[in-house]
């Protein structure tokens, strides 16, 4: 009795109704799942931004998590894997306050804080909803019955139990530091969502009394008093550390003292410089390490204080002009380098340029020492004294954590060395408020409000990575003991971009090992970024962004995620086309017309046990095949696998062995027809395991039409062929 599947492949009437009969079974939820699945294994999925829809560099994340999570459901694995969204506190507000304005030009102080976090809250819901069709629609086996989002009533708790613990722990302080601000935005931002972006602008040489110093901003220059050079600069040897001198100036004559300090580059400029503390991070280290005086040239809102004089009230932009003009008729412009490129701090949330400020905010300290109540680090001593610096090396260097690929440790280092103290306050009105109190000189911290009267809750919001930092533990129920808790921390796999190893990764393994005494996860696997087909980062002024929800319904969601996967080599970027998309919707069809070809020449069950496949040489080369793929998968080379298997079932057995096998199915005695049979059928339903991880969709809709002894309900739950 033979079997015959509709004529083509049809993804759009297909992938729905798949994804609606995982959804039905239950399988998704590791507790439903068979007896078999003991050993737990989880992923808890990057939580997107609820700041409008997902791009395609989500959908490369999303193939790449669910090939894991499917080929260790099929392995036998109690798999977990937990969806959930991110806030993305000034992602989001600044897209609503943008719309506000441009729709209705109101400001949300038009509105009131309630007001305005009502409009964030519907946009963020919105967004969430759309979110969560792209990742259905891309065949993602996510448990939906454990979705979390940062700023739920769970995870709320558990940022408020976080903070408490590490205030109590003197691991949290508010207190006075340089930090980036955007007056934009009228807010912090951390170090991290910093982006960098060059232009060319004048570099100006200024005669400063006997030194010749370069800037590019003469605007912040009215406050400074010291000038600094390398102790080692062979040019500057007559002068010594601490001389003063007299010197003409932007608005007149001033005193100046000579400082020396190793953090100058002798080879940038004239290898002096003047430093201005309260405007840069740099020069507010060098001003801590000689304890030298600070002074605030430029307010919150970009406007020049009285130390500017005459151009107090200006903003810095109007004033830079006028400043050089003065200085010109001063004779203190030596020359002007029209070529040079300058990086320009930028918040990469809102856009605004980045205004270093000294102010008073809450921080999280790396450097104070501190001892573990408890540990399951490897090789950490819970009684020794360590800092959120070294644990966060450290578990990476002793293997704790592996990275892959390897080569992105060194980046990790490089910037755990360069750390400095994570400023975690933003005067934003969405997120977690901060869970301090006042009343007069008092200061409360607590999980709860305080219970009396009188108390003013501190009126700023934590930077969303704190809650993302918790973000493997949280949604396991943390701070209570749960069982989720006890099976799945820590998790196996953080898969992620390159590009947040050190914006999540990073703040992850800080809040773990200090909160649980543990790590997050016991591997991170970096993808690179998703590119079009000249190579380009997608962007809108492009007008090259290759929607999910664009392609998948003109060429289905298997053929968007082979795409994605093959040619596509951990912490490589790599590059995308509808092209690409097209080239792989054929080989759906083609799976599926080779399929059709072996269940209409097929009499009979397939029995992958069938004793006429001991011994034949087919079916021991594709075995091998099996530990090959196998491996490839465990060593997370995904786009191997995935290349191997394509040209397997196009070339391997579409063109030589069904071809071999053709005469024998047409020909053949009653023992040959069947040896053929079970032959391509063998190979037809292993390969359709192997494969499933990677197209999901296709595979299922084959299976359910195949004549399988001891066949399971879904192709999902399969063992993985051994």
């Amino acid at each position: 009795m033979s079997i015959e599947l509709p004529k083509a492949y049809n993804p759009q009437e297909s992938e729905d109704r798949i994804y609606a009969l995982w959804e039905k079974s239950g399988f998704f939820n590791p507790d439903n799942l068979p007896e078999r699945h003991k050993e737990p294994f989880s992923i808890i999925l990057p939580p997107p931004n609820v700041t409008g829809s997902l791009h395609v560099g989500h959908a490369a994340m999303l193939a790449i998590e669910d090939i894991v999570i499917r080929f260790e459901r099929m392995r036998g694995k109690k798999t977990l894997w937990l969806p959930g969204t991110d806030h993305a506190a000034i992602a989001t507000q600044s897209k609503v306050e943008a719309q506000l304005y441009k729709q209705e030009k109101k400001t949300k102080h038009d509105l009131g804080r309630e007001e305005f976090l009502k409009l964030v809250n519907d946009y963020a819901q919105k967004s969430h909803d759309t979110i969560v069709n792209q990742i259905k629609k891309m065949g993602a086996s996510l448990d939906w019955s454990r979705e979390a989002y940062t700023l739920d009533d769970k995870r709320s708790l558990a940022v408020r139990t976080a903070f408490k613990r590490m205030f109590d722990g003197g691991i949290i302080y508010h207190g006075t530091r340089i930090v980036n601000w955007d007056p934009k935005l009228q807010t912090t931002v951390s170090d991290d969502e910093i982006e960098w972006l060059e232009e060319k602008v004048p570099l100006y040489f200024l005669k400063y009394g006997p030194f010749t110093i370069a800037t590019a901003r003469p605007e912040t220059k009215f406050g400074d008093k010291y000038v600094v050079v390398h102790p080692d600069d062979a040019r500057y040897k007559e002068f010594k550390d601490g001389q003063v001198i007299e010197l003409e100036w932007i608005n007149g004559p001033i005193r100046a003292t000579i400082i020396k300090d190793e953090a100058i580059d002798m080879e940038f400029g004239t290898g002096a410089m003047t430093i201005t503390p309260w405007h840069d991070a740099t020069d507010f280290d060098i001003a801590k390490r000689h304890n030298l005086d600070s002074e605030q040239i430029i307010d919150l809102k970009g406007i020049l204080l009285p130390i500017a004089g005459e151009y107090a009230g200006m903003h810095i932009k109007k004033a830079r002009p006028q400043i050089i003009e003065r200085l010109k008729a001063k004779g203190l412009v030596e020359k002007v380098d029209e070529t040079y490129i300058h990086r320009i701090a930028t918040n990469s949330r809102g856009g605004g340029i980045i205004e270093p400020q000294v102010m008073k905010q809450w921080f999280i300290d790396v450097n104070k020492e501190f001892s573990l109540p408890h540990s399951s680090i490897k090789g950490i001593d819970p009684r020794s004294k360590t800092t959120l610096k070294k644990l966060m090396r450290y578990v990476v260097e002793n293997g704790n954590i592996a990275v892959v690929p390897e080569r992105f440790q060194k980046v990790y280092f490089h910037w755990i060395d360069n750390l400095r103290d994570w400023c975690i306050s933003r005067q934003l009105w969405f997120g977690h408020r901060i869970p301090v109190w006042y009343r007069n000189d008092e200061i409360y911290c607590g999980i709860e409000p305080p219970k009396d009267a009188g108390w003013e809750q501190d009126p700023d919001t934590l930077d969303t990575w704190f809650s993302s930092g918790l973000w493997t533990f949280s949604t396991l129920g943390w701070p209570e003991e749960t069982s989720d808790l006890k099976t799945y921390h820590p998790t196996h796999l953080l898969e992620t971009g390159y590009d947040i190893l050190f914006f999540w990764v990073a703040r992850m393994v800080l809040m773990t090992s200090f909160l649980l005494g543990d790590i997050p996860f016991k591997s991170v696997y970096l993808h690179g970024l998703v590119r079009d087909d000249k190579g380009r980062k997608m962007s809108k002024s492009l007008e090259n962004i290759i929607d999910p929800l664009d392609v998948i319904p003109k060429f289905g969601a298997d053929a968007l995620r082979l795409s994605l996967i093959i040619g596509a080599a951990p912490g490589n970027d790599s590059k995308i086309s509808e092209n690409k998309i097209k080239g792989y919707q054929h080989f759906a069809n083609k799976l599926w017309n080779i399929s059709r070809f072996v269940l209409m020449n097929l009499e009979g069950e397939i029995d992958v046990d069938h004793q006429s496949l001991k011994g034949n040489k087919h079916i021991e080369e594709f075995n091998a095949f099996i530990s090959e793929i196998t491996k490839e998968i465990e060593e997370y080379k995904f786009y191997l696998a995935g290349e191997k298997l394509y040209h397997y079932i196009w070339h391997t057995f579409a063109d030589k062995i069904i071809e071999e096998h053709k005469e024998s199915i047409k020909n053949g005695n009653e023992e040959e027809k069947e040896k053929a049979q079970q032959v391509l059928g063998y190979i037809l339903v292993q390969s359709l395991k192997l494969l499933h991880p990677f197209v999901p969709f296709v595979t299922e809709a084959i299976y359910q039409h195949l004549p399988l002894k001891n066949k399971q309900p879904l192709l999902m739950i399969e063992a993985w062929p051994v």
